[in-house]
């Protein structure tokens, strides 16, 4: 069969493969393509459908900037609500010519001589002049190795791919993690469930959540001034970043926040026992902050039992926790996080000298711009290394790294080769003031283990150890000169970045 030609290949149609698409047919590119290995878009906000999923930014800052939604029904937005949003932005930028669904990325090989990327699908072949990964960096669930739990002989299911089919009403119900997804999942729990036991390996420091609906009329307010939303989005931004002083170390705002998130705590749980199991005693920021006003009293309420253990094995329908206990279920929800650190993808993608992407990355991700990688010309990652905020919307770096495959790709049009390879040198310069900016942050020293350290190389490899301002500020830095220099321009000179259609 013939290979589909294309300029630029966008694996992923979740929040970060819309946003490119979307700047891409907004710089006036139309020879693009975007595949999706599911059934429908969404990404996250698709394969994550448990309980009370909902969203820890703000719902007018966790949009795109050019597409407000004044129709948000509250602050923080759900799950559903939020994958309704990007349907629409599919349908409304009409890129559904541009989509292709139930189409996995088997492959994707880097041809020296063609200088092109070759994709290698389950619905045929794709070629393409340079390839955008936004394959999520949570689209991975993480089971854990516990002995015996794969033979548990009831319902066993991870967060992230919740069974609808399987009714908890009056069950024994045990919820492994109380990350982000499990402080979430709990309260929902309560009242369905017979008795829950919660595994607790490690307390989460958590601040109030502060969640109300906008009313009918403050969404038609908003609908008819969207001047203010755009305002409304600056000043949530702007609290965002100023949040960054507690997440990564400064004492003051550390302490402030750590007191909010005791009181809080105390105000919501009256025995000293339960408060004290539930205390972090590790810095706060170390691990990602919560945001809830249900889950402590869910914990403190008859029907749930908290254990301040990992679990360690399972044997039939028992459940032994590190602390001994032994506790008998009917159902089993692991809410255990996702492979953040080693991206799935990794492994079919092969660059220079058919290195693979994951080999490449053997010992932690490594990147110029948390976009760009050396022996991958042409590639670019959203949501890669170092992409991630632990302070503000996740959407603003979206935003910024869309702008720079804007610019590089500009650049590669002026390129004789047509080729952009990444210079060594340039990403581990980059990766040197990652590690200057992350020394002293909690995220390396505060006592904790979080997702945010690969454990190959004990490096911060998710997190931007800055504000999403210093970030924007680095990206507008890149000169191109991050790029090898042994092509030069079609013209022999460098010129205006000129967008053409």
């Amino acid at each position: 069969m013939t290979a589909e030609r294309v300029e630029v290949l966008i694996v992923g149609a979740g929040f970060a493969g819309i946003t490119a698409a979307i700047a891409l047919r907004k710089s006036g590119r139309t020879s693009f393509l975007m595949i999706e290995r599911a059934g429908a878009v969404g990404g996250t906000w698709r394969d994550n459908t448990y309980p009370g999923v909902a969203c820890d930014v703000p719902s007018h800052l966790y949009c795109l900037a050019d597409h407000p939604n004044p129709d948000w029904s509250s602050v923080y937005a759900r799950g559903a609500e939020i994958r309704l949003y990007l349907e629409g932005l599919v349908e409304k930028q009409r890129l559904g010519d541009n989509l292709r669904l139930r189409t996995p990325m088997l492959r994707a090989e880097w041809n020296e001589d063609q200088a092109i990327w070759l994709i290698t699908t389950d619905a045929g072949s794709i070629e393409a002049d340079a390839i955008i990964l936004a394959c999520g960096r949570l689209s991975e669930p993480a089971i854990p190795e516990i002995s015996g739990l794969p033979s548990f002989p009831g319902p066993l299911f991870h967060s992230a791919r919740w069974d609808h089919d399987i009714s908890l009403a009056g069950a024994r119900v045990a919820v492994v993690g109380t990350g982000a997804s499990g402080v979430q999942i709990v309260p929902e729990l309560v009242g369905t469930a017979a008795d829950i036991v919660v595994f607790q390996r490690t307390p989460a420091w958590i601040v109030p959540r502060h969640n109300r609906q906008y009313d009918l009329a403050q969404r038609k307010h908003f609908r008819g001034h969207l001047s203010e939303l755009q305002r409304l989005r600056r000043d949530l931004a702007s609290d965002g970043e100023a949040r960054f002083a507690s997440r990564s170390g400064d004492t003051a705002a550390a302490e402030a926040a750590r007191a909010t998130a005791l009181q809080h705590l105390a105000s919501q749980v009256d025995d000293g026992n339960l408060r004290r199991a539930l205390t972090p005693d590790y810095s706060f920021g170390c691990k990602r902050v919560l945001l809830s006003d249900d889950f402590y009293p869910a914990v403190a309420s008859e029907t749930v039992t908290l254990e301040p253990s990992g679990l360690r094995s399972v044997h039939r329908s028992t459940l032994l926790a590190e602390s001994g206990a032994e506790y008998e279920v009917d159902a089993v929800i692991l809410a255990t996080g996702f492979e953040s650190a080693r991206q799935p993808y990794a492994s079919v993608v092969r660059g220079e000298r058919g290195v693979s992407l994951e080999d490449h990355w053997s010992t932690g991700m490594t990147s110029f711009g948390s976009t760009v990688v050396d022996g991958f010309p042409n590639l670019f990652v959203l949501n890669g290394p170092n992409a991630s905020l632990g302070h503000n919307s996740a959407v603003l770096m979206l935003e910024e790294q869309t702008g720079y495959v804007l610019r590089a790709l500009a650049r590669r049009r002026r390129v004789a080769s047509g080729v952009l390879r990444v210079d060594p040198a340039a990403v581990a310069a980059y990766c040197a003031e990652i590690d200057a900016a992350a020394a002293s942050t909690p995220w390396l020293t505060g006592g904790c283990r979080n997702w945010y350290v690969d454990p190959r190389s004990n490096r911060l490899t998710l997190l931007w150890p800055g504000t999403v301002e210093k970030f924007r500020s680095r990206l507008a830095a890149a000169d191109g000169s991050e790029f090898l220099a042994s092509e030069r321009d079609a013209f022999g000179g460098d010129f205006l970045e000129v967008e053409h259609g």
